[in-house]
């Protein structure tokens, strides 16, 4: 049966499709003879309690020079939609939060959110690896420069990081000692007003970052190694890393029998866990990336396992 698909992401107009996991949902929900609508950015809305999108009807093609047709925008109400894709990037900021609390009115009235607006709410992308502590390298999070300075002494070598950030942005590596610490903790927690994490170094980020994927708590059974080049310690595409697809190892299948289970009790339908070494670091539940590449390398169609499950969950519903 043909659904009615609404996707929420970044502007459409400027993605590379190469590289889009969203556009790859795109594809193979039009594929399916889906019918597919384009959210225009900051396009959610409530009328009185019942959710609403400006929206437009899109088309979509896998051409670099011409990926995409738009059909007139309207505001139309949400729950006209049977499946919606929440896409967005981070930073999960309050207009963030915000959409996914207008998002929740349109699962109460019967759409099929990805991922669960309460679960995008709840997982941060940082700590929610926490949740699985057996997974997880040493970590501390704080807003106390003495807390987390002790951290990076007690364990010689450790990666601080924003809670919010994407991509490798504002990451450092830092040893005991470093001369600049102290300013980084500061600009890090804006002199104690925000949290920051620190993890001890994990050596094995030369053998790549890699990102496992989840579908509907089951992982994908190939990852994408994204391996640090030149003197960059960050394996992240976005800082330049480049990526190798690898069979998942035993260790990799274990995390992912920890984390899948509780994840899909949670809605969170499409995840991505990122790797080092044997040890968890993020849980990405916002706009997990990677698809088109592992497409690729493997001959696989990973938006079409999640959209077996999307149907069946949507058929379950009807």
């Amino acid at each position: 049966m043909a659904l009615d698909v609404a996707v929420v992401m970044d502007p459409i107009g400027k993605i590379k499709i190469g590289k889009d996991t969203s556009f790859a949902m795109l594809l193979e929900a039009q594929r399916r003879g889906h019918r597919l609508h384009y959210v225009l950015p900051g396009g959610l809305s409530l009328d009185g309690s019942r959710s609403m999108a400006r929206m437009a009807a899109v088309t979509v093609r896998d051409d670099p020079a011409d990926w995409y047709q738009l059909g007139e925008a309207a505001t139309r109400p949400l729950s006209g939609v049977d499946v919606l894709l929440m896409r967005t990037d981070p930073p999960v900021d309050a207009d963030y939060l915000h959409d996914t609390h207008i998002l929740s009115v349109a699962q109460a009235e019967g759409v099929l959110v990805l991922n669960d607006p309460r679960g995008l709410r709840d997982l941060n992308e940082k700590l929610g690896a926490l949740l699985f502590p057996q997974c997880c390298p040493p970590t501390r999070v704080s807003r106390d420069a003495a807390e987390l300075r002790a951290f990076v002494a007690e364990h010689g070598e450790a990666v601080l990081k924003p809670l919010d950030g994407m991509g490798g942005r504002s990451i450092f590596r830092v040893r005991a000692g470093e001369p600049n610490l102290n300013v980084i903790l500061e600009t890090l927690t804006d002199s104690g007003r925000h949290l920051a994490l620190a993890q001890r170094f994990l050596p094995e980020i030369k053998d790549g970052d890699k990102r496992i994927l989840l579908v509907d708590g089951e992982p994908v059974p190939y990852c994408l190694a994204r391996i640090p080049q030149g003197d960059e310690f960050r394996g992240n595409l976005a800082a330049g890393g480049r990526g190798e697809g690898r069979p998942l190892s035993e260790r990799d299948l274990w995390i992912a029998r920890q984390v899948g289970p509780e994840l899909k009790r949670r809605g969170m339908l499409f995840v991505g866990l990122d790797v080092i070494g044997d040890w968890l670091t993020e849980v990405n539940v916002t706009s997990p990336t990677c698809v088109r590449e592992l497409d690729a390398q493997f001959g696989l169609n990973i938006a079409g396992q999640l959209f077996d499950a999307l149907e069946a969950r949507r058929a379950r519903r009807d």
